[in-house]
């Protein structure tokens, strides 16, 4: 069994050495999947099966419109308790684990107490847009440019530098404490080390650090400028460290465990799609939809809109990806049944739409809360149309399958525009990747095979991977790669001059869509 990290990191290990150590000789890999809703742990073997998995939800919070809060403490409590079921599920115990990988909601802010270890604030979710103004500010004084070139990203509450800011300035004694080097800052990452080493380590991973509006991601270091423009203390700043690689021991309820792997949770799928290679894209179908695509070894810039952003670090190889998120995906469906109420479950939504041909001109722009990448209008409003007095619910579901597919058309469409690199394939998970109609829709509109694994945990399985990689469990990316298995794949069907047709009308949709409450013109 490891000593703690303060007596492992007088001599980190090599590759080598952990095979020839019991670390490599244990049989499974603990995947910690902290999510914007619930915590998950899962048991990972050899072939990269399931062993064992637990869940439980967490609180959410509302203290205004926009804002949206967790319990610090409460992430705490339910990661560390699915973590403790999974094991005892399993049958397992800490001596039966080679490491630990984790994965996170990504910019998601907390703030701590270095000495007590108590948060000052609740953690600041990604969701949260409490600090638009304030991003307002830094666009409309001329800093977009070089926030975007530094870090990749665009001035947005959705990163975590904004909400780091407003914390220091509205949390009572928050910016001298943090001046006098007294507070810690994380992403849940950096949470979830520091209480699994009773903290002892305050780190966090590359691929969480490049989603703060802090990181340059050509140096790869916290950059001084942007620190300054967001007026924060570089002393409450983790160390950054590669995705996959020894970063700390457990101590406590899981004694002398190494923490092996860290990665935000797209950039987890992407690895768990095996998306390792230039051109290899995936998209995640949740609550949103998330597009990951793989750019090689150097940073490409968008100029569509797109976020640039670290795929992973393995080793000293850093590797990129352009990101485009849409902001509604299974959400729409949810929308179909909680609020129209014309299925009873989601699941029933793939059956009546399919019992059409087609959504006979009925279009659906989910923009509930907006638009998401690349056209970023938060301005913009969901809008129903083309409807007739023939139109049936069927049609309208039919129509929001397509809505969420145009989506990510639209995506990818940007993503070729940026990258030159072609797109064979695109990989898909996600809870929303099991309805077999909205990927064959999604096939149809982008013209390109859609391919779904057996395995949709994508997300523990990259945290899995990074981990079991960086301590030997598994030997490289491809051998990883040969225990990635097809459940299915949706060909196109649709000829051209039809899909350009959907295209354009999607386009025309959009247009109505877009600005629609901008300067409150359209407000009630």
């Amino acid at each position: 069994m490891l000593k703690s990290f303060a007596a492992v990191k007088r001599k980190l290990y090599s590759r080598d050495e952990m095979k020839e150590s019991n670390l490599a000789n244990k049989k499974y890999i603990l995947a910690l999947d902290q999510g914007t809703t619930s915590s998950r742990a899962m048991v990972v073997g050899p072939a990269g099966e399931v062993v064992s998995i637990a869940q439980r939800s967490f609180g959410q919070i509302f203290p205004q419109p926009g804002w949206v809060e967790h319990s610090p403490t409460e992430i705490w409590a339910t990661q560390s308790g699915v973590a403790t079921e999974a094991l005892a599920a399993a049958d397992l115990t800490e001596r039966d684990i080679a490491a630990i990988g984790i994965t996170n909601q990504r910019e998601t802010t907390i703030v701590w107490d270095r000495e007590t270890g108590e948060p000052v604030y609740n953690a600041i979710v990604w969701q949260d847009r409490r600090t638009a103004e304030f991003c307002d500010a830094l666009r409309e004084r001329g800093d977009g440019e070089l926030i975007q070139f530094k870090t990749g990203l665009i001035p947005d509450a959705y990163f975590s530098g904004s909400k780091l800011n407003w914390i220091l300035k509205n949390v009572d004694g928050a910016r001298a404490r943090a001046e006098a080097g007294k507070l810690a800052f994380g992403t849940v990452d950096s949470w979830l080390i520091w209480k699994l080493t009773q903290g002892e380590r305050h780190v966090t991973d590359v691929t969480n650090a490049s989603r703060t509006m802090l990181y340059n991601i050509h140096t790869l270091q916290w950059d001084e400028e942007l620190l300054r423009m967001l007026d924060t203390p570089r002393s409450m700043l983790p160390e950054i460290v590669a995705s996959s690689g020894l970063c700390g021991s457990t101590r406590g309820i899981f004694e002398g465990i190494p923490i092996a792997g860290i990665a935000g949770d797209q950039q987890a799928a992407l690895f768990g799609q095996m998306c390792t290679s230039p051109g290899m894209a995936k998209c995640t179908f949740g609550t949103g939809a998330f597009m990951l695509l793989h750019t090689g070894t150097q940073p490409t810039i968008s100029k569509s809109r797109l976020l640039t952003t670290i795929a992973w670090k393995i080793g000293d190889t850093v590797e990129y990806a352009l990101e485009g998120s849409m902001l509604m995906a299974g959400a729409v469906v949810q929308w179909l049944r909680d609020d129209l109420q014309i299925i009873r479950t989601s699941a029933e939504v793939e059956q009546l739409a399919a019992s059409v041909a087609s959504s006979n001109g009925v279009v659906l722009v989910p923009a509930f809360a907006g638009l998401g990448a690349p056209h970023w209008d938060p301005y913009a409003r969901g809008a129903l149309l083309g409807m007739t007095r023939g139109t049936t619910k069927a049609h309208i579901a039919r129509a929001a399958l397509e809505g969420i597919a145009l989506q990510v058309t639209d995506v990818l469409e940007a993503m070729q525009a940026d990258s030159g690199l072609p797109l064979a394939q695109l990989r898909v998970d996600g809870g929303a990747s099991a309805n077999g109609l909205l990927m064959q829709i999604q096939a149809d509109v982008l013209g390109i095979d859609v391919v779904r694994p057996k395995n949709a945990e994508a997300t523990v399985l990259g945290a899995a991977y990074l981990a079991g990689i960086a301590v030997g469990y598994w030997q490289d990316k491809e051998a990883i790669a040969r225990q990635w298995q097809v459940d299915r794949v949706f060909k196109p069907k649709m000829d051209s001059n039809t899909r350009n047709k959907v295209r354009q009308i999607w386009h025309k949709a959009l247009g109505r869509a877009q600005a629609w409450t901008r300067d409150g013109e359209t407000q009630a």
